[in-house]
């Protein structure tokens, strides 16, 4: 008798147990954000992925303060869904969460998810800017180009000047 409780009470908590797996597997869908690039300029854009199935049903959203709220598609295989971001061309400079909002009111946040800069991101030795020269940047130029332009005559008019009194 004690050998067959124990079989019965072994059975039901391995039901109890496989039964709750899949429910546990399906708390932790959605898994993961990513924002790439995670460094952008404002008015950039910017592409979301996050990885679980609940976010590939229909009416799955992100959002975060730089960007307006994207829905999501899904990405083939169903597991991964991605959205293509454009970032408010007014963002303040900093770290910006991303939540994402899938199917069945599953919701994820991920902190500093992307950081938004001003102007163009550092691309190392001759990194491209999206926002131009300003009008400060314009000046100096100008004004750099002005100095070469005035030394380089003095220097051929003081060059000359000192051939001819040698000849002389």
């Amino acid at each position: 008798m004690r050998t067959k409780r124990a079989l019965v009470v072994s059975a039901v908590s391995v039901a109890a147990i496989g039964l709750a797996a899949p429910t546990a597997a399906a708390w932790t869908d959605p898994k993961n954000i990513t924002a790439s690039p995670s460094v952008i300029a404002r008015g950039g854009q910017l592409t979301v992925s996050v990885d679980g199935t609940s976010c590939s049903l229909p009416g799955s959203t992100v959002s975060s303060p730089a960007f307006p709220t994207t829905k999501l598609k899904a990405m083939p295989g169903g597991s991964r869904a991605q959205a293509t971001v454009r970032v408010n061309g007014n963002a303040n400079p900093g770290s910006y969460d991303i939540t994402a909002r899938c199917g069945e009111g599953r919701t994820l946040t991920k902190p500093a998810a992307f950081t938004v800069i001003r102007g163009g991101v550092q691309g190392g030795l001759g990194g491209s800017s999206s926002t131009g020269a300003t009008p400060t940047d314009m000046a100096i130029g100008g004004g750099l180009v002005a100095a070469a332009a005035v030394g380089g005559g003095v220097f051929l008019i003081r060059r000359r000047t000192t051939r001819t009194t040698r000849a002389a």
